[in-house]
Parts: structure tokens; sequence; C-alpha cells
């Protein structure tokens, strides 16, 4: 870029709190960031530094992609999936980390620097397994209480609709489900931020409070990038990597001090909040009422009430579930068992149901059939009604899904 563009480039981000954007405007430039390849500090190009050093891919939309914002996990011929969209997560059953490679795997690196290494992903031989991750490390070996965990790049659509449910509702549902006849069970998962309980709402396991933590966290774990919310310019790089943390980072001024301002992270939820889930069907397809008799709606519940009136379609209680011993990948987060799992909100599988499109937290399941068949624990007694149904009823439940 030539160096009046770049300083232009710069003024309009920071000159972006003073003025009165037009509709759309925000979403639009948030666009443009979600959109944006990073690069190394430094740069001659202010605005676009701090990648790394270490990280996973160079921008948010290398995995978030296509209509859904979800992974597109295709299938190679050797039976491994492609690894856009894909991450690694590390830690033991209690959630400490790993002390050489951290709370993620990084197999990218800045120039002048080795990754953490190469990572395959490999479909299971039997349907509804999880996936087979063969790490090749070259920063040392993991310790061995570590464990790998798979996390597929989810879908954004409504993405900002969580924010909006009514915390007392989802301690509502908790309080109902301890004398749930299914035994779903369920508990919300509070974080402590500034002093001060919040609900965790984001997330694989409801690791971020709000949509601004879960952004900033992100980019931080993913791309490399700090913000105020996540003032780590050496992203997930720990003390035994010190070439890691001696690398140029890209912390400014101009951004509140780090490589990512508060008002990018405004500007790029603009965008993300713009990105609205599809309307419930109406009248509601054959496949709705079995849905709720089967059990469900129990756990992914259709909309519940939102701050300040209305309610909010997410099809899920923000809650977290012991999931059981096939859903346990041996990675647990502070606060969290590896079985325990966030109700994933259901509020884009009609954009999902293309081949390269895979479900749960790993991606192990190809088809919606095998993501329900694959839940146990407290979501047992649902599936094992799901399997009793016929098979009409079953493909007829699934087809309401896919209108989600």
């Amino acid at each position: 870029m030539r160096p009046r563009h770049a300083l232009l480039a710069l003024a309009l981000f920071t000159a972006l709190p003073a003025i009165a954007l037009a509709d759309g405007l925000d979403a639009a430039i948030g666009k443009a960031l979600f959109d944006r390849i990073w690069v190394q500090a430094p740069s001659s190009t202010l605005a676009n530094d701090g990648l790394g050093p270490l990280f996973n891919e160079k921008s948010c939309a290398s995995c978030h992609s296509g209509k859904a914002l979800s992974a597109k996990l295709t299938v190679q011929p050797d039976g491994t999936l492609a690894q856009r969209g894909l991450a690694t997560r590390l830690g033991d059953a209690q959630g400490v980390t790993d002390p050489v490679y951290g709370r993620q795997i990084q197999p990218r690196a800045v120039s002048g620097l080795i990754s953490e290494g190469t990572v395959t992903y490999a479909l299971p031989d039997i349907t509804g397994h999880p996936l087979a991750v063969i790490f090749a490390p070259s920063r040392g070996d993991l310790a061995p209480d570590t464990r790998l965990g798979p996390r597929q790049a989810p879908s954004l659509r409504g993405i900002g609709l969580i924010e909006k449910v009514d915390e007392a509702a989802v301690l509502a549902l908790a309080e109902r489900n301890k004398t749930h006849p299914d035994g779903i069970g369920g508990r919300p998962h509070f974080l402590e931020v500034d002093g001060k309980k919040k609900l965790g709402r984001y997330g694989w396991k409801a690791s971020a409070p709000t949509l601004s933590q879960m952004t900033s966290d992100a980019f931080m774990l993913d791309i490399g990038m700090s913000s105020p919310l996540a003032p780590y310019p050496h992203g997930d790089c720990t003390k035994a990597e010190p070439d890691c943390l001696a690398a140029p980072d890209g912390r400014s001024p101009t951004f509140d001090n780090e490589e990512i301002s508060n008002e990018m992270i405004r500007l790029l939820n603009a965008y993300l909040e713009s990105l609205g889930a599809p309307k419930p069907a109406d009248p509601l397809p054959p496949g709705a009422a079995l849905f709720a008799s089967a059990g469900c709606a129990a756990c992914h519940v259709p909309s519940l009430p939102a701050k300040g009136g209305g309610t909010v379609a997410i099809y899920s209680d923000l809650l977290l579930h012991d999931m059981g011993p096939g859903l346990d990948d041996g990675v647990g987060e502070p606060g969290v068992a590896s079985s325990e799992w966030r109700t994933a909100p259901l509020t884009s599988l009609t954009f999902r149901t293309t081949p390269d499109r895979r479900f749960l937290h790993d991606g192990r399941a190809g088809t919606l059939d095998e993501a329900i068949r694959a839940h146990g624990g407290e979501a047992a007694v649902a599936k094992t009604r799901y399997e009793a149904l016929v098979a009409a009823d079953r493909a007829a439940l699934v087809a309401y899904l896919e209108t989600l």
C-alpha cells in the first residue's frame, strides 16, 4: 500500500469514534476487518501488522467461510480433513494447559521462527467416534497429562442473539432441570470479570461472557494479536518459547496500546451482529413436534426471554451439560470438565447441509443424524427416543432441523 493510502486507512480507523456513521457502514467496515489478511510486525502499514508470532491463520475469514461462516471441513481422498477451520486445544481434564505449547497448537509462524509443529486430522473408522489427531511437535514433547482436543470453527450466524438472552431465564432453566424427568441437568458457567460474576455464553464451553470477549480471545489465540480484553501481543506463546516472546509486536498508541483497538472490536462485532439467523418456518414443519417430544427441546430450547422484553430464538439453554464419555476428549477448561459442553445454538443449520459442513465440536459427524446419535450423558434419554422413532419420523425431525 502506498504511504498516502496507508495514512488514509489509519485516519479512517482513528476518526470513526468521532463521526456519525451511516446505516450499515459499521458492519461493512467490520466485514473488511473480518476478511483482512494480517501481517507480521513491524510493517510499513501500521493498521495491518501484529500477526503471530505463532498463529493458526492470518484472518478470521480463513476459518469461518461461506454463508454460514462455519468451517469448511473437506474430506481428502486419504480420509483426513483439510486443516483450515480446525484447531487443537491442549490441556488436561482440569483445564491445566501444556507448559510448552500453551492452550492451543499453533501450526504456523512468522518468518524467522519455527511453528509448534504439524497437525493432521483423520476421520474415525467407526461413525460417531472422535477425530484422530496426529501431532508432530517441533518444540519438544507434550506434558504427559496433556490431551489433544480438536475444535472446529463454529457458525457465526445469529451469534449476536446470544448476548440478548436474559440471564434470569438461563438460571431458571438450570433450576428446573434439577428435577427434570430425563435427568438432563445443566449448569451455568460463571466467570469472574473485573471482580464480578458474569454468565459464560460464548464458545464450546461457555468460556466468554460477551461477544467482545469472544472476539478478543479469538484474535489472541488464533491470530496472535492483542486487544484491551486480551492484552497478549505474543498470543499463546509460553515461557518455554523465548524466541516467540522476543519477537517484535504491533502494539501502538493508535490502537489503545494494543494491536487491535476497542473500536476495531466494536466494528467487527457490528458485522457479526448483522449476520441474522433464519426466521422459523410458519407453520412449523411436522418434525418440530417430534423434536419436542423426543426431548431435544429441553436443552435446545427454541426461544428464551430477552433482556428488556420479547424473546430470542437460539435453540439453546446456554448451560453446560455432561455429554458422557463419547464426547469427552480429555481437555477441560478452568471450571469446566472435559465432558461438559455448552448447548450449541441451532441458528444456522439451514446453511450447513453441504458435504463440507460437519457437526459437533470436533467435526466428527458428517450428518445431523450422526451428530444426534453421538449424544450421550445428560442427552442419552433424548437420543434413545430419537433412535426409537421410525425412519420416516427421524427423517422428518432432521428435515425440521435443516430449516433452522
